[in-house]
């Protein structure tokens, strides 16, 4: 682990040396004081050496504004060291997340992962300041600190350390538990996040259905099960803390009995008794930092843990430099070639989505994808774009496999409308350029213009700077659905994807989104899912898709004649 941890520093190893010079001086700095104290007593008081007691003060205050000074370096600059490898740690993260596969956010809550980006790199962070200052500075002093009572007198040193033995045995025995009690507690406070953000997420449903009791029950199963991790993460705590503070008091107890017995056998002298007391308060107090750098270091390698285990995930896969071929436009046709696939991959028995599929979509062809629900509709849209890798056969776009194609090559060809449209917080103008990052505000105007939303953005007091709210909440379905469009013509892709678009509309909003969707096919190679009828009669082909797969294929007129199971669903609809 600390071999996966150590990289981190090396961008920051000026500051990190910093550190650990500045801890290195402030141990020095009071390793010098029991020593001056030592000569003060033994010496300059009982000569009556006023002038030399002062010159030794002197030389005290300036070594305390010195340690202040480099405590100040050390609290700054350290914590900055902590600060930065806590932004890479992020950016690493948040970058492996861009890159992982959808099942991963399918099985993750968003709670859990935000508990990894935040909580968990937080504690990281004090780790990485406070972990190897406190651990040096700590045994530079109790080293400095050993060889000095070892000087003064090494028998009665003898006896003291006699207890370290006893205190790493009970470190090591107390450190399994304590790391598995505080990976719990890690576990259980994503859980809890993710509880308080899906609430606050779906509170106007639970408004709505006057299901806010419900909701707090939720959460104080979730806050229950947080409480009860805690309390044992604290309770193996608490058993490490009182035994570790037990150790030294033992220490100094063992001072005051043994260090009184050699000086009123006259083997130590006063001055030297009083420093042996100081030095052991010393090395008592790097034992209690140690104590308090162990909790911390508990807590961030825990957070380092769940960190590693998202690094370690695989990605979505990628061809190999020698595999990799560039899909340059698209100029004949997409095939699905005997495809199977299933979302349980895990599973030994799998419930295939998709069996033996094969079928082919034309450029320039508008193919709608009709159907009962769990036919596999929205699947292939998924498929596509490799959102999801397919289990057998192939899919190619102009005789390509699209797994010897970059996703990032793939999906810049592919645009997609669907149902659930998603705004980030921020401007109509930021969220209709997502499409393309590099346009101008005239051709941003020009998508929204073909979209139809042109003029309703114009409207708003502040235009395109409109905030659009957390997920959009400030605009109403069809409105965010006509900047979800603008967006895919800003994109200009040669694929165009409809996920059920229009479904969630009513019949007048529905109408003017299929005027643009209709300015958007143009040109374009188009896959229509769609739950109403009427909006895929003028395809150039309609499959016909249920859980047996392909069960018919043809235009509008030539499945109606069939008579057959789009000609149900057509009438069923007509009735309605």
């Amino acid at each position: 682990m600390i071999r996966r941890f150590a990289p981190y520093y090396k961008p920051h190893i000026k500051l990190f040396l910093l550190d650990i010079t500045c801890a290195f001086l402030i141990a020095v700095c009071n390793l010098v004081y029991p020593f001056i104290t030592k000569e003060i007593i033994n010496i300059y008081v009982p000569q009556r050496e006023l002038n030399m007691i002062l010159i030794w003060g002197g030389v005290l205050l300036a070594i305390y504004i010195i340690k202040a000074l480099l405590n100040y370096v050390l609290t700054y600059w350290g914590h900055m060291v902590g600060v930065k490898i806590q932004a890479d740690m992020r950016r690493d993260l948040f970058q492996k997340l861009q890159r992982l596969p959808f099942t991963f956010f399918d099985k993750n809550r968003t709670g859990h992962i935000t508990s990894r980006v935040i909580n968990d790199l937080m504690d990281i962070s004090e780790v990485a300041h406070h972990g190897p200052e406190d651990i040096f500075l700590s045994l530079i002093t109790m080293i400095g600190s050993f060889i000095v009572l070892a000087t003064i007198n090494w028998k009665l040193s003898l006896i003291v350390f006699a207890v370290i033995p006893f205190i790493i045995i009970f470190t090591a025995k107390t450190r399994v538990n304590q790391r598995k009690a505080f990976r719990l507690m890690r576990i259980k406070t994503g859980e809890i996040n993710a509880e308080v953000e899906s609430s606050i997420e779906g509170i106007r449903v639970a408004k709505a259905y006057v299901q806010e009791e419900h909701e707090l029950e939720k959460f104080q199963a979730s806050s229950i099960r947080f409480q009860e991790a805690r309390a044992q993460a604290y309770k193996e705590m608490g058993i490490f803390h009182s035994g570790m503070q037990f150790f030294a008091d033992i220490l100094y107890l063992i001072v005051l009995v043994a260090g009184g017995y050699f000086f009123y056998k006259g083997y130590i002298d006063d001055g030297e008794f009083a420093a042996y007391i100081i030095y052991i308060m010393m090395l008592i107090n790097p034992i209690r930092t140690l104590v308090n750098t162990y909790e911390q270091i508990q807590n961030g390698m825990s957070g380092f843990v769940r960190f590693l285990e998202v690094m370690d995930m695989k990605e979505e896969p990628q061809p190999s430099k020698e595999q990799e071929k560039t899909l340059d436009g698209f100029h004949d046709c997409i095939s699905f070639e005997d495809v199977s696939f299933t979302y349980q991959h895990e599973e030994t028995e799998k419930d295939y989505v998709l069996s033996h599929l094969s079928f082919d979509i034309e450029k320039g062809k508008v193919i709608a994808l009709v159907g009962p629900s769990g036919g596999g509709k929205t699947t292939i849209c998924h498929l596509i774009p490799r959102f999801y890798e397919i289990d057998d056969g192939k899919i190619t776009i102009d005789g390509i496999d699209i797994r010897d194609i970059t996703t990032q090559n793939l999906r810049k060809r592919i645009g997609i409308v669907a149902q659930d449209v998603f705004l980030f917080p921020g401007s109509i103008l930021e969220n209709i350029a997502y499409g393309n990052e590099k346009a101008s505000k005239e051709e941003i105007m020009d998508a929204a213009k073909k979209a139809n939303i042109h003029e309703f953005i114009m409207a708003l007091d502040k235009g395109y700077d409109t905030e659009v709210g957390e997920r959009g909440v400030m605009l109403s379905g069809g409105q965010k659905q006509r900047i979800s469009i603008a967006r895919a013509f800003l994109k200009n892709p040669d694929i165009l994807i409809l996920d059920e678009a229009t479904s969630a509309l009513d019949n007048m909003t529905e109408m003017q989104i299929q005027n643009a969707l209709y300015q958007l096919q143009k040109g374009r190679t188009t896959i229509v899912v769609a739950h109403r009828l009427s909006t895929v009669k003028n395809a150039d082909e309609i499959i016909v898709l249920t859980e047996n797969g392909i069960v018919e294929k043809g235009t509008h007129e030539e499945l109606i004649a069939k008579n057959g199971i789009y000609a149900e669903l057509y009438q069923y609809q007509f009735k309605e």
